[in-house]
């Protein structure tokens, strides 16, 4: 009887105890639109939605915040997708009503390969800045509209919190940092491959080529057909491929200003296990305008 008792009492400590190792674990880095929908209702979900507030105000998640990417990433001289200052960024995210503690779900919309990304940035961002439990959801807003989910009309008006930030050392780096690192940590340019072979280039990247020693995984690889993430172990397969599978090994990631490579950032980071990945924000843009920057045609 008495170990019955026993039996019973470590039984109801683990029920009790299994919210909080839930609580624990924070949110998936990709979450789906059924999970969204089923975690409406949670009282430490908040759901930023980024697209312009004419998009926001035609039809948005229910509950959703609207926070325009353009108050995350700013020009800056001739760069694009820049970090404003971080005591701005503090004040954006506490007015979302967001913390340390909050589960962050971000939304964007899909109809461009560009817009895609803008998620990506804004979760990697919140990293940044001391908000670890950030995330994009699978498909955006087009995904949430394609499955016929529920809209809403309403402005949401978040509860503002205080916020300070405390900046997660070296997710984002500069030039300098990345010239330290040549030959040292591996260095992955997530363009598609013409980009990164010398073939091709944007209008505003100042000339052909890539970072010297770079090593090439496109963000073109992370999806389906149907603009969805591929399955962990597909996505886990692809960065072995060009990473290697030491985990600590340190590994810094560009694209052309900074957006797009924030998508393996992520997956990397919070879904594949890496330890040590940052995002050199200048990226492109800001190197190959750099005639003393090291690189290959």
């Amino acid at each position: 009887m008495r170990n019955a008792r026993w039996l019973k009492s470590v039984i109801i400590a683990i029920i009790l105890l299994l919210p909080l190792t839930a609580l624990a674990k924070g949110i998936d880095p990709i979450v789906s639109t059924d999970w969204l929908q089923k975690n409406l209702g949670n009282a430490n979900l908040v759901i930023v939605d980024v697209r312009k507030v004419e998009e926001y105000k035609a039809g948005h998640i229910p509950g959703a915040v609207n926070v325009f990417y353009g108050s995350w990433a700013i020009k800056k001289g001739y760069l694009l997708n820049e970090l404003p200052p971080i005591d701005d960024l503090a004040d954006v995210i506490g007015s979302a009503g967001i913390d340390k503690d909050s589960l962050v779900v971000i939304v964007g919309k899909t109809d461009k390969v560009p817009d895609q990304f803008d998620m990506s940035r804004v979760a990697w961002t919140l990293k940044y800045l001391g908000v670890p439990n950030a995330a994009i959801l699978n498909g955006g807003q087009n995904q949430w509209v394609k499955e016929g989910k529920p809209l809403s009309q309403d402005m949401v008006k978040a509860k503002a919190k205080s916020f300070k930030a405390l900046i997660t050392d070296k997710l984002y780096v500069d030039k300098a940092y990345v010239m330290s690192k040549l030959g040292k940590a591996i260095i992955i340019d997530t363009r598609a491959p013409a980009f990164y072979e010398g073939k091709e280039k944007l209008a505003f990247v100042p000339k052909l080529g890539r970072i010297k020693g770079a090593v090439n995984l496109p963000v073109g690889a992370l999806y389906t057909p149907e603009g969805l993430y591929k399955d962990k172990a597909v996505l886990a397969a692809l960065a072995d491929k060009v990473a290697g599978n030491d985990l600590a090994r340190e590994i810094i990631v560009y694209c052309d200003t900074g957006k797009t490579c924030t998508s393996w950032a992520l997956i990397m980071t919070d879904m594949l296990g890496y330890k040590d990945v940052k995002v050199y924000d200048g990226s492109s843009m800001e190197w190959l305008a750099d005639p003393a920057a090291p690189f290959e045609p």
